[in-house]
């Protein structure tokens, strides 16, 4: 039997992916809920994301398992809108026109940065079509130095300081250029006359995760059940210890595959890890009227969150009860910001303060609820030399055959991480297992206690 430890997007497309190979799996998950990330809310109608979510066009390997689990004509493309809030004011960044009356930059800055989002570099008068190419080269430039060279620094002092700012804080410094490439890479498709093409599921991510949990059989996997030892001796794994209802039960395994945040696997094997994480604080308010003309609004002067998102300008409101719900979205780099030591009520209030005072029209009566929800290890910081921290897929030299990771820490995860990127690490380990031919196959998988496996 192969255990999978966590259940969260990664995990489950590891199980997936193992049986699909043919073996016996099974998925332990510490906390009451599957998903992780992709974990939802309920409203008057279809479930929501506790955490926002879309499909960038280039997200290939997401859209192929929708397909295989029968959900291929469930994922509709949609334009999502853009908007920048700089001085009291929205600025829509959709179309040409749009973007050329942007006040903030110059026509010349425009220009150096949409070559750049083409992946064209311009630097030596001839257009070099394959210069960001291999986004390795660019590992140790940090942001700052990476868009003054390659555009102008007002591009950088106009435009993409207050959008990291935002997003790392005080860490902003410290941020690749390879990722902001990859970022730009990532974001994929546009419709020239109407903005970025983003795709989103009927029904919402949920519909997936559903559908893989049914895929990969309710019975093969536990929740409330949390992996408090993983045993390696003569150099291999051997078994997982599990906690439940206030019990320890052993299961031998052939492989073991760890599809959590490093510190999980750093408790369970040694194993350290050097990538530093930032939290995020998502509110998801459900309101009366719409606040927002755009589904996404990056916010450029110092606010208590960096991006409002009004996820029914770009799902219609019918499907949520005729509600309007807005992401307020937030990142914290230390557990000592103020942010992150409020409490919801606290946050609420923060927040709405911050709205009334860039939207004067705003009727903060018209919020009927506002759910908070946070976690402290929602995404790398990509540092310069992210690369040389990331944790390998088999870790057999480190801590022993069998043992794999397929967590947030893993490559598959950059250089910007998403759903698709905790299933392409699921599969890399899936694959890597099937190669080694370490799992037996054949043996009727039995337990050590004999514990059920229930959802």
């Amino acid at each position: 039997m192969i255990g999978v430890v966590g259940g969260g997007i990664a995990g489950l497309a590891a199980a997936y992916r193992l049986q699909r190979h043919g073996h016996d799996v099974r998925v332990f998950e510490a906390a009451d809920q599957l998903g992780g990330l992709a974990a939802t809310y309920e409203t008057r109608g279809d479930d929501i994301e506790k955490f926002y979510h879309h499909l960038s066009k280039s997200e290939e390997t997401i859209v192929e398992l929708a397909e295989e689990l029968g959900l291929g004509d469930r994922i509709e493309w949609r334009v999502g809108t853009n908007g920048y809030y700089v001085d009291g004011v929205v600025h829509p960044l959709d179309t040409p026109w749009e973007i050329l009356a942007y006040p903030h930059m110059s026509l010349y800055d425009k220009f150096r940065l949409g070559m750049l989002t083409q992946g064209i570099d311009v630097r030596g008068l001839v257009p070099d079509f394959d210069a960001y190419d291999d986004l390795s080269e660019y590992e140790h430039v940090t942001v700052r130095e990476f868009v003054e060279e390659h555009t102008t620094k007002s591009v950088y002092e106009n435009f993409v300081d207050p959008l990291l700012d935002g997003k790392y804080g005080d860490r902003k410094d410290d941020i690749s250029a390879a990722w902001f490439l990859g970022r730009v890479r990532f974001r994929g498709e546009r419709d020239l006359l109407r903005g970025e093409i983003l795709g989103y599921f009927d029904g919402g991510f949920g519909v997936l995760l559903d559908a893989l949990v049914d895929a990969v059989g309710r019975e093969n996997i536990a929740t409330d059940a949390p992996v408090t030892d993983l045993t390696v001796a003569d150099g291999r794994v051997q078994s997982l210890t599990v906690g439940r209802d206030g019990k320890q039960e052993s299961h031998d395994v052939d492989a073991a595959v760890v599809a959590t945040m490093p510190n999980v696997l750093e408790s369970l094997t040694g194993f350290p890890c050097e990538i530093d994480f930032q939290g995020a604080i998502c509110g998801l308010l459900t309101m009366e009227e719409s606040l927002l003309d755009t589904y996404w609004l990056n916010v450029a002067h110092d606010a208590p969150f960096g991006a409002l998102v009004e996820h029914t300008n770009f799902v219609e409101r019918e499907r949520y009860g005729g509600d309007h719900l807005l992401y307020v979205a937030a990142y914290v780099q230390d557990s000592e910001e103020d942010l992150w030591r409020m409490d919801d009520d606290e946050v609420r209030e923060t927040w709405l303060d911050e709205i009334e005072s860039m939207f004067p029209d705003f009727d903060r009566s018209a919020v009927t609820e506002c759910r908070v929800a946070r976690n402290p290890r929602a995404a790398p910081i990509y540092e310069r030399g992210y690369l040389d921290l990331v944790v390998p897929y088999h870790l057999d030299e480190a801590v022993g055959e069998g043992v794999y990771y397929a967590g947030m820490a893993s490559e598959a995860q950059y250089p910007e991480r998403s759903l698709n990127g905790g299933i392409v690490a699921g599969y890399e380990v899936a694959d890597r297992i099937e190669a080694s031919g370490e799992a037996d196959d054949e043996t009727e998988p039995e337990s050590a206690t004999g514990f059920e496996f229930e959802d």
